[in-house]
Parts: C-alpha cells; sequence; structure tokens
C-alpha cells in the first residue's frame, strides 16, 4: 500500500499531435513500477474515473487518465462534455487509439516506469480498452462490463459503436474480463461468445462474472453498485496487475 500519492492535471499529446487534458496519480515513493492507462467510462472524466485512479495510485501504480472528451468540450462539466460527446456519436474510434497511445507514452516516459502498462476501462471504456490493446502494445488489459465488444449498438444508443469481432485476433495482451450476469450490454450471450472467440483466436484470458450484479456495479456513486461484486473485481484487477506488470 501507498497512502502517500501525488495528482496532478497534466497535459498530454493525443492523436493527430493533439494536446489534451488529463488526471494523472502516482504513489509518492521511489522505485520502479508498472503504469496503468484508466479509460472513463461513458459518463466521462468524473470525480469516480479520478477516484479509481486514486486507488490505482494507492496500489502502487502510476496511473493516467486522458479525457476523452477535451476536443469538444474543454473545462466543460462532466455531464456536459458526455452529452455533447453523445450528441457527436461518440469517441471515434481512431481518435481513442491515438489518445490512448499518448497516454501509454506518457507513463512509459516517467522516471518510475519499469516498461509495462496496463489499460483497464468501465461501460464504454471497457470496450475503448479491447480496441486498444488490438491495436497497442500492452502488458494487460481489463474489460469491466465492456458494452459492443461483441455486436453492434442499437439504433437510438446513446453512441455509435461496433462489434470488435475482426479485431479480437490481434489482442496484444492477456485479457481479465468482469461482468454481470444481470448486465444488457454486454449480455451474458456476449461475454460467452467473447469467451469463444478469444479461445478460438488462442488468446490468454481470464472473465468473472457475478450473480445478481448489472451494468455499472463497479460504480459506488450510482444504484447499480454492489458491493460484493465490486469487492471482488477490485481484488482480481489487484492480483491480475501484480502478474502483468507488477
Amino acid at each position: 500500500m501507498h497512502d502517500a500519492i501525488s495528482t496532478a492535471s497534466v497535459r498530454i499529446k493525443g492523436a493527430d499531435g493533439d494536446e489534451i487534458e488529463a488526471y494523472a496519480a502516482s504513489p509518492v515513493a521511489e522505485g520502479r513500477r508498472g503504469g496503468v492507462v484508466l479509460i472513463h467510462h461513458m459518463p466521462g472524466f468524473d470525480r469516480w474515473s479520478k477516484e479509481v485512479a486514486r486507488r490505482f495510485a494507492v496500489d502502487g501504480y502510476d496511473v493516467i487518465v486522458p479525457n476523452l472528451y477535451w476536443r469538444e468540450a474543454p473545462g466543460a462539466d462532466p455531464d456536459d462534455a458526455a452529452a455533447t460527446s453523445r450528441a457527436a456519436g461518440g469517441v471515434p474510434d481512431d481518435r481513442l487509439i491515438g489518445d490512448v497511445a499518448g497516454a501509454q507514452a506518457y507513463l512509459l516516459a516517467q522516471p518510475s516506469s519499469n516498461g509495462k502498462t496496463a489499460v483497464i476501462g468501465h461501460c464504454s471504456g471497457g470496450r475503448h480498452t479491447v480496441l486498444a490493446a488490438c491495436n497497442l502494445a500492452f502488458d494487460g488489459a481489463v474489460d469491466c462490463y465492456g458494452a459492443f465488444v461483441i455486436g453492434t449498438s442499437p439504433e437510438g444508443f446513446p453512441a455509435k459503436m461496433v462489434g470488435l469481432e475482426d479485431q479480437l485476433e490481434n489482442l496484444s495482451a492477456p485479457l481479465l474480463g468482469l461482468f454481470g450476469k444481470e448486465d444488457s450490454y454486454p449480455s451474458p450471450d456476449q461475454v460467452a461468445e467473447l469467451d469463444r472467440l478469444l479461445t478460438q483466436f488462442g488468446k490468454e484470458h481470464e472473465f468473472h462474472s457475478y450473480d445478481n450484479a448489472a451494468h455499472a456495479f463497479f460504480a459506488n456513486d450510482r444504484p447499480s453498485y454492489n458491493l460484493e461484486a465490486a469487492n471482488d473485481g477490485y481484488q482480481q484487477i489487484a492480483t491480475f496487475f501484480a502478474r502483468t506488470i507488477g
């Protein structure tokens, strides 16, 4: 445990060389350690996402959270920024890859870096995690109930997202998946299909699906929060990070 951490609002270079906002959290203690790119969920670059970043810093990692909505709404309230992004159809996949690449580069440039990085995300960030890990070289990836890794978002959904079935063969890192059995996006059938495809492609992966847990069961500021599932999920993440980037 690293109870003494430092946090800062920083600027990083994202897709196409754009300068975007990001939130950084790190242990104060000296030493080499792995880095974590945390991709925020659809509600945006919000307080909860930063709290999760601080949690992983206490666990002993350098963490960076890029603000994926910075271009559309610089400095805006997270709810307003998220609404603006949804109105534009969500974050384009190619731009997401570029922003995550910039965040990863920021981590690897830190004097404390041990040269290993992982990527993690929740909700849309879970899909973005898989997308990033299929296009960039990571040492570990954690998909927390990522919607539309399998299947395409239906008409009227807040963002336009297509399935990643044709990219899974390129997955660069072991994948930890954490899902709720009461979720609709992804549904248990979609999780099973993801498991099948990853097995077919010979990709290392480990899935945990929780009874009585719906979408966003990690979000302790929302009615969907499930204490038992979240606690076990965080333990699974801690074990996975220790093995892949520790």
